[in-house]
Protein backbone atom coordinates (compact mmCIF):
# COMPACT_ATOMS: atom_id res chain seq x y z
CA UNK A 1 0.00 0.00 0.00
CA UNK A 2 1.01 3.61 -0.50
CA UNK A 3 -0.09 6.54 1.67
CA UNK A 4 0.77 10.10 0.59
CA UNK A 5 0.34 12.69 3.35
CA UNK A 6 0.50 16.14 1.76
CA UNK A 7 0.56 19.12 4.13
CA UNK A 8 -0.34 22.59 2.90
CA UNK A 9 2.04 25.55 3.46
CA UNK A 10 4.19 23.87 6.13
CA UNK A 11 7.65 25.38 6.48
CA UNK A 12 10.92 23.45 6.65
CA UNK A 13 11.02 23.43 10.47
CA UNK A 14 7.29 23.05 11.20
CA UNK A 15 7.76 19.35 12.08
CA UNK A 16 9.21 18.34 15.44
CA UNK A 17 11.82 16.07 13.87
CA UNK A 18 12.96 19.00 11.71
CA UNK A 19 13.27 21.50 14.57
CA UNK A 20 9.77 22.62 15.57
CA UNK A 21 8.43 23.21 19.05
CA UNK A 22 5.04 22.19 17.60
CA UNK A 23 3.86 18.77 18.82
CA UNK A 24 3.93 16.36 15.84
CA UNK A 25 4.56 12.98 17.55
CA UNK A 26 2.92 10.88 14.85
CA UNK A 27 4.82 12.46 11.97
CA UNK A 28 7.98 12.15 14.06
CA UNK A 29 7.23 8.44 14.56
CA UNK A 30 7.15 8.02 10.79
CA UNK A 31 10.52 9.82 10.64
CA UNK A 32 11.90 7.32 13.16
CA UNK A 33 10.52 4.43 11.13
CA UNK A 34 11.85 5.85 7.85
CA UNK A 35 14.18 8.44 6.36
CA UNK A 36 14.16 12.23 6.57
CA UNK A 37 15.28 14.13 3.48
CA UNK A 38 16.77 17.46 4.56
CA UNK A 39 17.52 18.77 1.05
CA UNK A 40 14.17 18.12 -0.66
CA UNK A 41 12.64 20.72 -2.98
CA UNK A 42 9.19 21.55 -4.36
CA UNK A 43 7.66 24.56 -6.14
CA UNK A 44 7.03 27.91 -4.46
CA UNK A 45 3.24 27.45 -4.50
CA UNK A 46 0.76 24.63 -4.33
CA UNK A 47 -0.61 23.66 -7.76
CA UNK A 48 2.75 23.36 -9.54
CA UNK A 49 4.02 21.10 -6.74
CA UNK A 50 0.86 19.00 -6.74
CA UNK A 51 1.02 18.49 -10.50
CA UNK A 52 4.68 17.44 -10.29
CA UNK A 53 3.89 15.09 -7.40
CA UNK A 54 1.07 13.50 -9.39
CA UNK A 55 3.04 13.07 -12.62
CA UNK A 56 6.81 13.22 -12.12
CA UNK A 57 6.84 15.89 -14.87
CA UNK A 58 8.12 19.48 -14.49
CA UNK A 59 5.43 22.09 -13.94
CA UNK A 60 5.81 23.96 -17.26
CA UNK A 61 5.29 20.70 -19.12
CA UNK A 62 2.34 19.47 -17.06
CA UNK A 63 0.33 22.69 -17.50
CA UNK A 64 1.12 24.47 -14.23
CA UNK A 65 3.63 27.06 -15.42
CA UNK A 66 1.52 29.17 -13.08
CA UNK A 67 -1.64 28.90 -10.98
CA UNK A 68 -4.99 30.40 -11.97
CA UNK A 69 -4.79 32.78 -8.99
CA UNK A 70 -1.30 34.12 -9.79
CA UNK A 71 -0.94 33.97 -13.57
CA UNK A 72 -0.79 37.30 -15.43
CA UNK A 73 -3.39 37.66 -18.17
CA UNK A 74 -0.67 37.89 -20.83
CA UNK A 75 0.45 34.31 -20.06
CA UNK A 76 -2.93 32.65 -19.69
CA UNK A 77 -3.43 29.82 -22.19
CA UNK A 78 0.12 29.92 -23.60
CA UNK A 79 1.89 26.53 -23.93
CA UNK A 80 2.60 25.22 -20.44
CA UNK A 81 0.40 27.89 -18.84
CA UNK A 82 -2.90 26.01 -18.84
CA UNK A 83 -3.36 26.72 -15.07
CA UNK A 84 -4.68 23.16 -14.82
CA UNK A 85 -2.98 19.77 -15.11
CA UNK A 86 -3.04 19.00 -18.81
CA UNK A 87 -3.82 15.73 -20.59
CA UNK A 88 -0.25 15.21 -21.82
CA UNK A 89 0.68 13.66 -18.47
CA UNK A 90 -0.23 10.44 -16.65
CA UNK A 91 -0.96 10.50 -12.92
CA UNK A 92 0.36 8.16 -10.26
CA UNK A 93 -3.23 7.01 -9.76
CA UNK A 94 -3.61 6.03 -13.43
CA UNK A 95 -0.34 4.11 -13.36
CA UNK A 96 -1.05 2.26 -10.12
CA UNK A 97 -4.68 1.59 -11.05
CA UNK A 98 -3.50 -0.08 -14.26
CA UNK A 99 -1.19 -2.22 -12.12
CA UNK A 100 -4.08 -3.45 -9.96
CA UNK A 101 -4.20 -0.88 -7.16
CA UNK A 102 -7.26 0.64 -5.54
CA UNK A 103 -6.82 4.41 -5.81
CA UNK A 104 -8.27 7.03 -3.48
CA UNK A 105 -7.88 10.77 -2.88
CA UNK A 106 -9.29 13.07 -0.22
CA UNK A 107 -8.81 16.80 0.38
CA UNK A 108 -7.35 19.57 -1.69
CA UNK A 109 -6.90 18.96 -5.44
CA UNK A 110 -6.47 22.40 -7.11
CA UNK A 111 -5.49 20.91 -10.48
CA UNK A 112 -8.68 21.57 -12.43
CA UNK A 113 -12.36 21.80 -11.60
CA UNK A 114 -14.18 20.59 -14.72
CA UNK A 115 -15.51 17.04 -14.95
CA UNK A 116 -12.61 15.77 -17.07
CA UNK A 117 -9.96 17.15 -14.72
CA UNK A 118 -11.26 16.25 -11.28
CA UNK A 119 -9.40 13.37 -9.56
CA UNK A 120 -12.14 10.82 -10.31
CA UNK A 121 -11.39 11.37 -14.02
CA UNK A 122 -7.59 11.26 -13.51
CA UNK A 123 -7.31 7.73 -12.16
CA UNK A 124 -8.83 7.79 -8.68
CA UNK A 125 -11.53 5.17 -8.00
CA UNK A 126 -12.95 7.27 -5.18
CA UNK A 127 -12.25 10.92 -4.46
CA UNK A 128 -13.68 13.56 -2.14
CA UNK A 129 -11.87 16.71 -3.20
CA UNK A 130 -11.72 20.50 -3.02
CA UNK A 131 -10.99 22.12 -6.40
CA UNK A 132 -9.88 25.46 -4.91
CA UNK A 133 -6.65 26.62 -3.25
CA UNK A 134 -8.30 26.62 0.16
CA UNK A 135 -11.54 26.90 2.12
CA UNK A 136 -12.91 27.13 5.64
CA UNK A 137 -11.92 24.32 7.99
CA UNK A 138 -15.13 24.21 10.05
CA UNK A 139 -17.90 24.62 7.48
CA UNK A 140 -18.64 24.48 3.77
CA UNK A 141 -17.58 28.02 3.17
CA UNK A 142 -15.14 29.45 0.62
CA UNK A 143 -12.36 31.90 1.29
CA UNK A 144 -14.62 34.95 1.17
CA UNK A 145 -13.67 37.39 -1.55
CA UNK A 146 -11.62 34.76 -3.44
CA UNK A 147 -14.19 32.15 -4.42
CA UNK A 148 -17.98 32.12 -4.68
CA UNK A 149 -18.40 28.63 -3.20
CA UNK A 150 -16.35 25.93 -1.53
CA UNK A 151 -16.11 23.56 -4.49
CA UNK A 152 -16.18 20.15 -2.81
CA UNK A 153 -17.06 17.15 -4.97
CA UNK A 154 -17.25 13.39 -4.45
CA UNK A 155 -16.46 11.25 -7.48
CA UNK A 156 -16.99 14.26 -9.72
CA UNK A 157 -20.36 15.31 -8.29
CA UNK A 158 -21.10 18.27 -5.97
CA UNK A 159 -20.87 17.18 -2.33
CA UNK A 160 -22.13 18.51 1.00
CA UNK A 161 -19.88 18.44 4.05
CA UNK A 162 -21.24 17.04 7.35
CA UNK A 163 -22.29 19.40 10.14
CA UNK A 164 -19.45 18.24 12.43
CA UNK A 165 -16.85 18.86 9.71
CA UNK A 166 -13.29 19.78 10.58
CA UNK A 167 -10.94 19.50 7.62
CA UNK A 168 -8.11 17.29 8.94
CA UNK A 169 -10.44 14.93 10.74
CA UNK A 170 -12.75 14.68 7.73
CA UNK A 171 -10.16 13.91 5.04
CA UNK A 172 -8.64 11.13 7.15
CA UNK A 173 -11.99 9.59 8.12
CA UNK A 174 -13.19 9.68 4.51
CA UNK A 175 -9.98 7.90 3.46
CA UNK A 176 -10.47 5.22 6.11
CA UNK A 177 -14.04 4.76 4.86
CA UNK A 178 -12.82 4.36 1.28
CA UNK A 179 -10.16 1.82 2.21
CA UNK A 180 -12.61 -0.27 4.22
CA UNK A 181 -15.41 -0.06 1.62
CA UNK A 182 -13.28 -2.01 -0.86
CA UNK A 183 -11.35 -4.25 1.51
CA UNK A 184 -12.89 -7.46 0.12
CA UNK A 185 -11.09 -6.86 -3.20
CA UNK A 186 -7.78 -7.71 -1.46
CA UNK A 187 -5.90 -5.27 -3.70
CA UNK A 188 -3.22 -2.88 -2.45
CA UNK A 189 -4.27 0.76 -2.25
CA UNK A 190 -2.97 4.23 -3.04
CA UNK A 191 -4.30 6.70 -0.47
CA UNK A 192 -3.54 10.34 -1.29
CA UNK A 193 -4.57 12.51 1.67
CA UNK A 194 -4.30 16.22 0.92
CA UNK A 195 -4.75 18.33 4.06
CA UNK A 196 -5.98 21.92 4.15
CA UNK A 197 -3.72 22.48 7.17
CA UNK A 198 -2.08 24.97 7.48
CA UNK A 199 -3.40 27.01 4.54
CA UNK A 200 -5.23 30.28 5.14
CA UNK A 201 -7.57 30.54 7.06
CA UNK A 202 -5.60 29.29 10.06
CA UNK A 203 -8.19 27.46 12.21
CA UNK A 204 -8.05 24.73 14.84
CA UNK A 205 -10.16 23.16 17.59
CA UNK A 206 -10.10 25.16 20.83
CA UNK A 207 -8.31 22.40 22.76
CA UNK A 208 -5.46 22.33 20.25
CA UNK A 209 -5.05 26.11 20.35
CA UNK A 210 -5.07 25.99 24.17
CA UNK A 211 -2.09 23.62 24.09
CA UNK A 212 0.07 26.56 23.00
CA UNK A 213 -1.43 29.15 25.38
CA UNK A 214 1.89 30.00 27.04
CA UNK A 215 4.00 30.04 23.88
CA UNK A 216 5.18 32.50 21.21
CA UNK A 217 5.24 35.59 23.44
CA UNK A 218 8.86 36.35 22.54
CA UNK A 219 8.04 36.85 18.87
CA UNK A 220 9.18 35.54 15.52
CA UNK A 221 12.86 36.48 15.64
CA UNK A 222 13.37 34.53 18.86
CA UNK A 223 11.46 31.57 17.42
CA UNK A 224 13.48 31.68 14.20
CA UNK A 225 16.72 31.51 16.19
CA UNK A 226 15.47 28.75 18.50
CA UNK A 227 14.36 26.59 15.57
CA UNK A 228 17.68 27.08 13.78
CA UNK A 229 19.50 25.73 16.85
CA UNK A 230 17.19 22.70 17.14
CA UNK A 231 17.45 21.93 13.40
CA UNK A 232 21.25 21.92 13.70
CA UNK A 233 21.13 19.77 16.85
CA UNK A 234 18.91 17.25 15.04
CA UNK A 235 21.27 17.16 12.07
CA UNK A 236 18.87 18.43 9.41
CA UNK A 237 21.14 21.45 8.73
CA UNK A 238 24.90 21.85 9.28
CA UNK A 239 26.13 23.09 12.65
CA UNK A 240 27.19 26.72 12.51
CA UNK A 241 25.27 27.47 9.30
CA UNK A 242 24.48 31.18 9.04
CA UNK A 243 20.94 32.54 8.77
CA UNK A 244 19.77 35.85 7.36
CA UNK A 245 17.48 38.36 9.03
CA UNK A 246 14.42 38.55 6.83
CA UNK A 247 14.05 42.09 5.46
CA UNK A 248 10.25 41.83 5.35
CA UNK A 249 9.97 40.91 9.03
CA UNK A 250 8.74 43.65 11.35
CA UNK A 251 10.47 44.45 14.65
CA UNK A 252 8.54 42.55 17.33
CA UNK A 253 9.49 45.10 20.00
CA UNK A 254 7.86 47.91 18.03
CA UNK A 255 4.42 46.26 17.94
CA UNK A 256 1.93 47.61 20.45
CA UNK A 257 0.33 45.34 23.04
CA UNK A 258 -2.80 44.72 20.98
CA UNK A 259 -0.80 43.84 17.87
CA UNK A 260 1.43 41.46 19.83
CA UNK A 261 -1.59 39.75 21.42
CA UNK A 262 -3.14 39.10 18.00
CA UNK A 263 0.17 37.82 16.60
CA UNK A 264 0.73 35.51 19.55
CA UNK A 265 -2.79 34.14 19.18
CA UNK A 266 -2.47 33.41 15.45
CA UNK A 267 0.74 31.44 15.94
CA UNK A 268 -0.92 29.50 18.76
CA UNK A 269 -3.71 28.67 16.32
CA UNK A 270 -1.13 27.69 13.70
CA UNK A 271 0.53 25.29 16.13
CA UNK A 272 -2.89 23.90 17.07
CA UNK A 273 -3.81 23.38 13.42
CA UNK A 274 -0.60 21.42 12.82
CA UNK A 275 -1.09 19.30 15.93
CA UNK A 276 -4.70 18.55 14.95
CA UNK A 277 -3.45 17.30 11.58
CA UNK A 278 -0.74 15.21 13.22
CA UNK A 279 -3.33 13.59 15.52
CA UNK A 280 -5.37 12.53 12.49
CA UNK A 281 -2.28 11.01 10.88
CA UNK A 282 -1.83 9.06 14.11
CA UNK A 283 -5.42 7.87 13.91
CA UNK A 284 -4.84 6.62 10.38
CA UNK A 285 -1.66 4.80 11.41
CA UNK A 286 -3.45 3.20 14.37
CA UNK A 287 -6.19 2.00 12.02
CA UNK A 288 -3.67 0.51 9.58
CA UNK A 289 -1.92 -1.28 12.44
CA UNK A 290 -5.25 -2.72 13.60
CA UNK A 291 -6.09 -3.99 10.12
CA UNK A 292 -2.63 -5.48 9.56
CA UNK A 293 -1.76 -3.04 6.75
CA UNK A 294 0.89 -0.96 8.53
CA UNK A 295 3.95 -3.13 7.82
CA UNK A 296 3.02 -3.34 4.13
CA UNK A 297 2.46 0.39 3.67
CA UNK A 298 4.84 2.99 2.23
CA UNK A 299 4.28 6.40 3.84
CA UNK A 300 5.31 9.67 2.19
CA UNK A 301 4.95 12.92 4.13
CA UNK A 302 5.75 16.31 2.57
CA UNK A 303 4.55 19.91 2.28
CA UNK A 304 3.51 21.47 -1.03
CA UNK A 305 5.63 24.62 -0.51
CA UNK A 306 7.10 26.82 2.20
CA UNK A 307 5.05 28.83 4.73
CA UNK A 308 2.50 31.44 3.62
CA UNK A 309 3.71 35.04 4.17
CA UNK A 310 0.67 36.81 2.72
CA UNK A 311 -1.14 39.11 5.12
CA UNK A 312 -4.68 39.54 3.73
CA UNK A 313 -5.30 42.40 6.16
CA UNK A 314 -2.42 44.53 4.84
CA UNK A 315 -4.65 46.25 2.28
CA UNK A 316 -7.35 48.55 3.66
CA UNK A 317 -10.04 47.34 1.27
CA UNK A 318 -9.30 43.71 2.15
CA UNK A 319 -9.34 44.49 5.86
CA UNK A 320 -12.72 46.24 5.67
CA UNK A 321 -14.19 43.39 3.63
CA UNK A 322 -12.86 40.59 5.87
CA UNK A 323 -13.94 42.41 9.04
CA UNK A 324 -17.46 42.54 7.60
CA UNK A 325 -17.51 38.80 6.85
CA UNK A 326 -15.71 37.26 9.82
CA UNK A 327 -15.29 37.75 13.57
CA UNK A 328 -11.69 38.95 13.46
CA UNK A 329 -11.38 39.78 17.16
CA UNK A 330 -8.22 38.56 18.85
CA UNK A 331 -10.15 36.20 21.13
CA UNK A 332 -11.73 34.50 18.10
CA UNK A 333 -8.55 34.02 16.05
CA UNK A 334 -8.33 30.41 14.90
CA UNK A 335 -11.89 29.52 15.89
CA UNK A 336 -15.02 28.84 13.84
CA UNK A 337 -16.04 31.98 11.97
CA UNK A 338 -12.52 33.45 12.07
CA UNK A 339 -10.12 34.42 9.31
CA UNK A 340 -6.42 34.74 10.05
CA UNK A 341 -2.96 34.21 8.61
CA UNK A 342 0.52 34.08 10.16
CA UNK A 343 2.04 36.70 7.82
CA UNK A 344 5.73 37.19 6.96
CA UNK A 345 7.00 37.38 10.55
CA UNK A 346 5.92 33.93 11.66
CA UNK A 347 6.49 32.56 8.15
CA UNK A 348 10.16 33.47 8.48
CA UNK A 349 10.29 31.40 11.68
CA UNK A 350 8.37 28.56 10.05
CA UNK A 351 11.02 28.31 7.34
CA UNK A 352 13.94 28.67 9.78
CA UNK A 353 16.87 28.50 9.30
CA UNK A 354 16.22 29.13 5.62
CA UNK A 355 15.74 32.40 3.75
CA UNK A 356 12.41 33.28 2.14
CA UNK A 357 9.03 31.56 2.17
CA UNK A 358 6.16 30.61 -0.14
CA UNK A 359 6.15 32.18 -3.65
CA UNK A 360 9.91 32.87 -3.53
CA UNK A 361 12.62 30.74 -5.15
CA UNK A 362 14.69 31.02 -1.96
CA UNK A 363 15.18 27.86 0.09
CA UNK A 364 12.42 28.87 2.50
CA UNK A 365 9.96 28.71 -0.39
CA UNK A 366 11.26 25.55 -2.04
CA UNK A 367 12.85 23.35 0.64
CA UNK A 368 10.33 21.47 2.78
CA UNK A 369 10.33 18.39 5.03
CA UNK A 370 10.12 14.99 3.34
CA UNK A 371 9.76 11.69 5.17
CA UNK A 372 9.56 8.30 3.43
CA UNK A 373 8.88 5.26 5.58
CA UNK A 374 8.18 1.59 4.93
CA UNK A 375 8.08 0.25 8.49
CA UNK A 376 10.27 -2.78 8.99
CA UNK A 377 11.42 -2.94 5.37
CA UNK A 378 15.19 -3.57 5.17
CA UNK A 379 15.54 -1.45 2.02
CA UNK A 380 15.02 1.79 3.98
CA UNK A 381 17.52 2.88 6.60
CA UNK A 382 15.13 3.74 9.43
CA UNK A 383 15.71 6.81 11.57
CA UNK A 384 18.35 8.34 9.30
CA UNK A 385 18.72 11.69 7.56
CA UNK A 386 19.80 12.08 3.92
CA UNK A 387 21.14 15.49 2.89
CA UNK A 388 21.41 14.72 -0.83
CA UNK A 389 19.42 16.92 -3.22
CA UNK A 390 15.95 15.55 -4.04
CA UNK A 391 13.00 16.96 -5.95
CA UNK A 392 9.23 16.50 -5.91
CA UNK A 393 9.32 14.93 -9.41
CA UNK A 394 11.31 12.10 -7.79
CA UNK A 395 8.38 10.91 -5.67
CA UNK A 396 6.42 9.22 -8.47
CA UNK A 397 9.35 7.20 -9.88
CA UNK A 398 10.34 6.26 -6.31
CA UNK A 399 6.88 4.88 -5.59
CA UNK A 400 6.76 3.03 -8.90
CA UNK A 401 10.18 1.55 -8.16
CA UNK A 402 9.17 0.38 -4.68
CA UNK A 403 5.87 -1.03 -5.99
CA UNK A 404 7.48 -2.72 -8.98
CA UNK A 405 5.36 -0.81 -11.50
CA UNK A 406 6.65 0.49 -14.84
CA UNK A 407 6.18 4.11 -15.85
CA UNK A 408 5.05 5.42 -19.25
CA UNK A 409 7.70 5.40 -21.97
CA UNK A 410 6.60 8.33 -24.10
CA UNK A 411 3.13 6.90 -24.77
CA UNK A 412 0.14 5.89 -22.65
CA UNK A 413 -2.92 4.06 -23.91
CA UNK A 414 -1.86 4.76 -27.48
CA UNK A 415 -1.26 8.50 -27.15
CA UNK A 416 1.97 10.48 -26.68
CA UNK A 417 2.63 11.76 -23.18
CA UNK A 418 5.35 13.71 -21.39
CA UNK A 419 8.22 11.62 -20.05
CA UNK A 420 8.87 11.38 -16.32
CA UNK A 421 11.91 13.49 -15.48
CA UNK A 422 12.21 12.58 -11.79
CA UNK A 423 14.57 9.90 -10.57
CA UNK A 424 13.95 7.10 -8.10
CA UNK A 425 15.19 7.86 -4.59
CA UNK A 426 15.51 4.17 -3.73
CA UNK A 427 19.36 4.26 -3.79
CA UNK A 428 19.27 7.14 -1.30
CA UNK A 429 16.74 5.28 0.85
CA UNK A 430 19.14 2.34 0.91
CA UNK A 431 21.89 4.58 2.28
CA UNK A 432 23.77 5.80 -0.79
CA UNK A 433 25.36 9.15 -0.04
CA UNK A 434 24.85 12.13 -2.31
CA UNK A 435 22.03 12.74 -4.73
CA UNK A 436 20.59 10.52 -7.45
CA UNK A 437 20.78 13.64 -9.63
CA UNK A 438 24.56 13.82 -9.37
CA UNK A 439 25.81 16.87 -11.28
CA UNK A 440 22.82 17.00 -13.63
CA UNK A 441 21.24 20.49 -13.73
CA UNK A 442 17.60 20.86 -12.67
CA UNK A 443 15.80 24.13 -13.43
CA UNK A 444 12.77 25.78 -11.87
CA UNK A 445 10.64 28.90 -12.47
CA UNK A 446 7.39 30.26 -11.11
CA UNK A 447 6.11 33.84 -11.38
CA UNK A 448 9.54 35.04 -12.48
CA UNK A 449 11.32 33.64 -9.42
CA UNK A 450 13.78 31.06 -10.70
CA UNK A 451 16.49 28.61 -9.70
CA UNK A 452 18.93 26.13 -11.17
CA UNK A 453 20.26 23.30 -8.99
CA UNK A 454 23.45 21.48 -9.90
CA UNK A 455 25.36 19.31 -7.45
CA UNK A 456 25.78 21.23 -4.20
CA UNK A 457 25.15 24.58 -5.89
CA UNK A 458 22.09 26.70 -6.55
CA UNK A 459 21.63 29.63 -8.90
CA UNK A 460 18.67 31.77 -7.82
CA UNK A 461 16.80 34.93 -8.77
CA UNK A 462 13.86 36.56 -6.97
CA UNK A 463 11.84 39.44 -8.35
CA UNK A 464 10.29 42.21 -6.25
CA UNK A 465 9.01 42.49 -3.59
CA UNK A 466 11.24 39.78 -2.04
CA UNK A 467 14.20 40.25 -4.40
CA UNK A 468 15.83 42.62 -6.86
CA UNK A 469 15.98 40.38 -9.95
CA UNK A 470 19.72 39.73 -9.55
CA UNK A 471 21.09 36.22 -10.08
CA UNK A 472 23.07 34.84 -7.13
CA UNK A 473 25.03 31.65 -6.50
CA UNK A 474 25.10 29.61 -3.29
CA UNK A 475 26.62 26.38 -2.02
CA UNK A 476 23.61 24.76 -0.37
CA UNK A 477 25.57 22.03 1.38
CA UNK A 478 27.64 24.54 3.36
CA UNK A 479 25.19 27.46 3.28
CA UNK A 480 21.53 26.35 3.21
CA UNK A 481 20.52 29.78 4.55
CA UNK A 482 21.79 31.42 1.32
CA UNK A 483 23.93 33.99 3.10
CA UNK A 484 27.14 33.94 1.00
CA UNK A 485 26.77 34.86 -2.68
CA UNK A 486 29.54 33.11 -4.65
CA UNK A 487 28.80 34.61 -8.06
CA UNK A 488 31.91 36.85 -8.00
CA UNK A 489 34.17 34.26 -6.38
CA UNK A 490 33.18 31.50 -8.84
CA UNK A 491 32.60 33.26 -12.18
CA UNK A 492 33.03 30.14 -14.33
CA UNK A 493 30.48 28.11 -12.39
CA UNK A 494 28.17 31.12 -12.26
CA UNK A 495 28.33 31.54 -16.06
CA UNK A 496 27.89 27.81 -16.68
CA UNK A 497 24.82 27.61 -14.46
CA UNK A 498 23.36 30.73 -16.10
CA UNK A 499 23.70 28.89 -19.41
CA UNK A 500 22.11 25.78 -17.87
CA UNK A 501 19.14 27.86 -16.75
CA UNK A 502 18.76 29.44 -20.20
CA UNK A 503 18.66 25.95 -21.72
CA UNK A 504 16.04 24.83 -19.20
CA UNK A 505 13.89 27.94 -19.79
CA UNK A 506 13.99 27.47 -23.57
CA UNK A 507 13.20 23.75 -23.41
CA UNK A 508 10.27 24.35 -21.03
CA UNK A 509 8.79 27.44 -22.69
CA UNK A 510 9.32 29.72 -19.69
CA UNK A 511 7.89 33.21 -20.28
CA UNK A 512 9.25 36.46 -18.86
CA UNK A 513 6.96 38.21 -16.40
CA UNK A 514 5.23 41.50 -17.35
CA UNK A 515 6.77 44.66 -15.88
CA UNK A 516 5.60 45.37 -12.35
CA UNK A 517 4.17 41.90 -11.76
CA UNK A 518 3.99 40.46 -8.24
CA UNK A 519 2.15 37.33 -7.16
CA UNK A 520 0.47 39.16 -4.27
CA UNK A 521 -0.94 41.88 -6.53
CA UNK A 522 -2.10 39.25 -9.02
CA UNK A 523 -3.97 37.36 -6.29
CA UNK A 524 -5.77 40.56 -5.34
CA UNK A 525 -6.57 41.18 -9.00
CA UNK A 526 -7.89 37.63 -9.38
CA UNK A 527 -10.12 38.06 -6.34
CA UNK A 528 -11.43 41.40 -7.59
CA UNK A 529 -12.17 40.13 -11.10
CA UNK A 530 -14.04 37.06 -9.87
CA UNK A 531 -15.64 38.29 -6.67
CA UNK A 532 -15.07 42.03 -6.14
CA UNK A 533 -16.19 43.23 -9.56
CA UNK A 534 -19.37 41.09 -9.63
CA UNK A 535 -20.21 42.36 -6.13
CA UNK A 536 -19.69 45.95 -7.26
CA UNK A 537 -21.83 45.38 -10.34
CA UNK A 538 -24.58 43.84 -8.23
CA UNK A 539 -24.34 46.72 -5.76
CA UNK A 540 -24.36 49.29 -8.56
CA UNK A 541 -27.38 47.60 -10.14
CA UNK A 542 -29.18 47.56 -6.80
CA UNK A 543 -28.22 51.17 -6.06
CA UNK A 544 -29.31 52.20 -9.55
CA UNK A 545 -32.65 50.52 -9.03
CA UNK A 546 -33.10 52.28 -5.70
CA UNK A 547 -32.27 55.65 -7.30
CA UNK A 548 -34.77 55.04 -10.13
CA UNK A 549 -37.42 54.01 -7.61
CA UNK A 550 -36.80 57.09 -5.45
CA UNK A 551 -36.87 59.35 -8.52
CA UNK A 552 -40.17 57.81 -9.62
CA UNK A 553 -41.61 58.24 -6.14
CA UNK A 554 -40.48 61.89 -6.03
CA UNK A 555 -41.99 62.50 -9.48
CA UNK A 556 -45.28 60.90 -8.39
CA UNK A 557 -45.46 62.99 -5.19
CA UNK A 558 -44.80 66.22 -7.10
CA UNK A 559 -47.44 65.30 -9.66
CA UNK A 560 -50.01 64.67 -6.91
CA UNK A 561 -49.30 68.09 -5.38
CA UNK A 562 -49.93 69.78 -8.72
CA UNK A 563 -53.21 67.93 -9.12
Amino acid sequence: NIVILLADDWGFSDVGSFGAEIATPNIDALALAGMRFSNFHVAGSCSPTRAMLQTGVMNHRNGLGNMPETIPDAHRGKPGYDTVMNFRVVTVAQLLKAAGYRTYLTGKWHLGSDAKRLPHARGYDRAYSLADAGADNFEQRPIEGMYATAAWTENGRPATLPKDYYSSRFVVQKMIDYIEADRTTDKPFLASINFLANHIPVQAPDSDIARYATMYRNGWTALREARAKRAAALGVVPHGASIVKMATTADWAKLDAEERAAQVRVMQAYGGMATAMDREIGRLVTHLKATGDYENTIFVFLSDNGPEPTNPFARTINRLFLNSKYDTSTANIGRRGSFSAIGPGWASASASPLSGYKFTASEGGLRVPLIIAWPGHPQIRAGTINDGFAHVTDILPTLLDLAGVAGPQGTWEGRPVESIVGRSLVPMLAGTEGSVHGDTPLGYELSGNAALFRGDYKLVRNLAPTGDGTWRLFNLKADPGETNDLSAAMPDRFAAMRADYASYAKANGVLEMPAGYTADEQINSYAFERQGKPRLIRFATWAGGVIVLLAALLWWRRRRRRV
